[in-house]
């Protein structure tokens, strides 16, 4: 898939390639060269943090997946988007990510645990939005979402399957 007019200069720019697992895209912008042992969720050592951009457009996705670690989102440009978070507990709710405070909130904290996705607001073209983890982010982390995350928040069916990636069975 390929990004809207708009999208495509941002991605251009900042040098943004597809997301091979989650959607959308982005580009590390960080990685911090200090390494430690963490401990609890994160087997092996871990980079102090990372950061990246991250790119959606109107036909992509931030698909379900969850992280060990907490990930903090920023909205730097472009439209709003609205993001499912789906917590340990049972509970969920849905928040908005916006530069224009009229609509949401320019940054949000998804504790590790928390299954996440999200999609651009109607009429929305693009968002490029960052995130910054610490422990930093490893792709070994990262957990994909599946139909099954359907049983555990029934209220939230219809977003769930907006966000699940293609072929996402259950597991």
């Amino acid at each position: 898939m390929t990004p809207s007019s708009a999208g495509r200069e941002v991605a251009a720019r900042l040098g943004l390639e597809p997301h091979p697992a989650e959607g959308g895209y982005f580009r590390e912008t960080y990685r911090s060269v200090s390494r430690f042992r963490p401990g609890g969720p994160f087997p092996g050592e871990r980079s102090v943090g990372t950061a990246i951009y991250y790119l959606l457009t109107a036909d992509t996705c931030s698909a379900m997946h969850r992280l060990p670690g907490d990930e903090i989102f920023h909205h730097y440009l472009g439209g709003p988007v609205e993001m499912l978070l789906l917590r340990p507990d049972g509970t969920s709710e849905v928040v908005v990510l916006s530069s224009d405070l009229a609509i949401g909130e320019p940054q949000r904290v998804v504790p590790g645990g928390v299954w996440q996705g999200s999609r651009l607001m109607a009429g929305a073209e693009f968002a490029l939005l960052g995130t910054t983890m610490a422990p930093g982010f490893e792709f070994a982390d990262y957990e994909t979402g599946t139909e099954a995350l359907i049983d555990r928040y029934p209220v939230r069916e219809a977003m769930i399957r907006a966000l699940l990636p293609p072929g996402a069975g259950r597991a």
